[in-house]
């Protein structure tokens, strides 16, 4: 008897502890899930909100401005320095622009950042402001003692009046700044800008690509269309913080477009409201900062 019912409570424990992982189970899929019920507006200038009508909407579970950072590791920024090593010109002109971390010739406030020595010293900027002042018969300002002919007869004495010129110029520009305006005018054939922001450009294109990639393919968890009265619904979402996207989309209104990367908390057994309009939206994205000044 006493074998009997030992055997017999082995077989109860054995069957208890065999139920204990489909209870488990059982629990885990019984918890409470929560929802996102949105509605989207736009308001023009000056004028009045719009419904966000027939656009989809995404629920991430990161920030899209997060998920571009990690996109930045994969798509790197092009290097500024290594552009100016490519380029054809002086390697004053190359210390010049990295120092200032720039390659933008061609801006109206080029003459306030140059120096008369920046002016005198490097042979692009030298010739830009001679061609500039050219025919310029200004009181003081310095006229050439030098001849064309003593190059090849006397080269010595071209040598030294040739400097002698360059350090009246340099004198001439510290007293007379303003006779530098206008300068970016004569640097146009020297001028990288265009070609460097060619590059920054792709990048910004393979950046936002990646970031859109990586969005849907490793942070996705719904998607939702908004309806003719701007109403959309996500359903069925675990508890927790997640994140509403438009991807690469905007929402327009006349002369507004807006997108949202709005962070949004996920109760179990509860429906979260949210207003998207264009007091909580963010301004398109730009990569100008990865770029230089």
């Amino acid at each position: 008897m006493k074998l009997r019912s030992y055997v017999c409570s082995a077989g109860i424990v054995l069957v208890l502890l065999a139920a204990v992982p489909r209870l488990a189970a059982q629990s885990a899929g019984s918890v409470a899930t929560g929802s996102v019920e949105f509605t989207a507006q736009v308001a023009p200038t000056d004028g009045r909100p719009e419904p966000v009508r027939q656009l989809t909407f995404y629920l991430l579970r990161k920030s899209l401005d997060d998920i571009r950072q990690e996109a930045m590791q994969l798509e790197p920024p092009p290097d500024l320095d290594k552009f100016i090593d490519s380029l054809t010109v002086s390697q004053k002109m190359k210390e010049w622009m990295k120092k200032n971390h720039t390659v933008h010739l061609g801006t109206t406030n080029l003459a306030k950042s140059l120096s008369a020595d920046d002016v005198v010293d490097i042979p692009e900027f030298y010739n830009a402001y001679m061609l500039r002042n050219s025919g310029y018969e200004g009181a003081g300002f310095p006229k050439p003692k030098f001849k064309l002919k003593d190059e090849v007869s006397n080269p010595s004495k071209f040598i030294e009046q040739k400097a002698e010129y360059k350090e009246e110029v340099r004198k001439y520009v510290g007293t007379a700044p303003e006779s530098i305006q206008g300068i970016e005018t004569k640097l146009i054939d020297v001028n990288p800008s265009v070609k460097w922001e060619l590059i920054t450009a792709e990048h910004r294109r393979q950046l936002e690509k990646r970031t859109l990639d990586l969005a849907q393919t490793r942070y996705l968890v719904a998607q939702a269309d908004t309806n003719l009265e701007g109403r959309g619904r996500f359903a069925g979402l675990a508890p927790g913080k997640y994140w509403m996207n438009m991807l690469g989309m905007q929402a327009i209104s006349g002369d507004v477009r807006l997108r949202w990367d709005l962070a949004v908390t996920v109760r179990a057994g509860e429906s979260t409201r949210v207003e998207l309009s264009n007091l909580n939206a963010v301004k398109p994205y730009s990569a100008a900062k990865n770029s230089d000044n």
